[in-house]
């Protein structure tokens, strides 16, 4: 606690780590490449003031400083809330990442939905950044709503199915086992990590231990496959209300619901249906949070 607190003054989040401690422990949301896919979209549409100022904070060298020094550009930085994951001192922060909206699929009784949760974070990350006379504080904000809004873009992680297996919820598809076949053959992994590497499209995280990020050649590339059919455009979008967290979280639940569920039981092999339409979701889902990345803190910065 000692370090908690020490982590605290420095301008972490504002919740209270007696409730954090009571949520498990997930899988890392779109792994590092689709991490920094969104922060690469959002960087390119930033405003020059905004730009500034991101660059000023990022330059900071917040704690653990060993980290944050990794990691001081933009793209690099949206992956720096996964970097601390295996310091314990930080262990508080995992329920941050994620809303467990419960559905059941055959009558069981829904949890209730536990608190904090990643929209809690973000607002109260969005006050952080706009009214802290703190810069390191500011500057933690900073690095938390670049990658909290890529999480709340995931489905797996505005949702949670709940059934006669998984009374308690299925942690986003972090305890269904799914099959995968490829071009060596079929494997096994997790429902939500299959979703957080993007299908197997999305530039690939080093395996633990030494969770290493892609390099960033790969990055722009991967970004430009994303944005290609999902342009700045679509109404849906609704730039120009960038702090309306809530509904990106519904979306989320409701691609869960209607994409990552449906036909998928313990143990399943994934088809190719089910691939191609999953890919389509999470370029969108990337492309969209890139988007609303960079209008939250043009709002931010006019």
């Amino acid at each position: 606690m000692k370090n908690l607190n020490r982590l605290r003054s420095t301008g972490a989040v504002a919740i209270t780590i007696a409730c954090l401690l009571l949520s498990p422990s997930i899988a890392l949301a779109w792994g590092a490449g689709g991490h920094m896919m969104t922060a690469y979209i959002a960087e390119g549409r930033l405003n020059p003031r905004a730009s500034a100022q991101v660059k000023a904070l990022l330059a900071l060298p917040i704690n653990p400083a060993d980290v944050s020094q990794k990691s001081k550009d933009f793209v690099g930085a949206a992956h720096w809330a996964d970097d601390l994951r295996s310091i314990p001192a930080f262990k508080p922060w995992e329920p941050l990442h994620f809303v467990d909206n419960w559905y059941s699929t055959d009558g069981t009784h829904l949890p209730p939905v536990p608190t904090p949760h990643i929209l809690q974070a973000l607002r109260d990350n969005v006050r952080i950044l706009k009214t802290s006379k703190d810069q390191n504080a500011r500057a933690q904000a900073l690095r938390l709503i670049i990658h909290f809004v890529g999480d709340i873009h995931q489905p797996l992680h505005c949702a949670a199915r709940v059934d006669h297996t998984h009374p308690t919820g299925d942690q986003g598809g972090n305890l269904v086992t799914i099959n995968v076949p490829g071009t060596g053959g079929t494997h096994s992994t997790n429902l939500h990590s299959y979703w957080d590497g993007g299908i197997g499209t999305f530039p690939k995280t080093g395996p633990a231990p030494g969770y290493r990020p892609p390099p960033l050649s790969q990055i722009p590339a991967a970004a430009a496959t994303a944005m290609k059919n999902n342009p700045p455009t679509d109404p849906a979008l609704k730039l120009n209300d960038p702090t309306n967290f809530k509904r990106w979280a519904n979306e989320s639940f409701a691609l869960a619901k209607s994409a990552v569920y449906p036909g998928i039981t313990n143990n399943a092999q994934v088809n190719a249906a089910y691939r191609n339409r999953g890919i389509g979701v999470v370029r969108q889902r990337v492309a969209w949070g890139g988007y609303r990345l960079a209008a939250l803190l043009n709002s931010i910065w006019p």
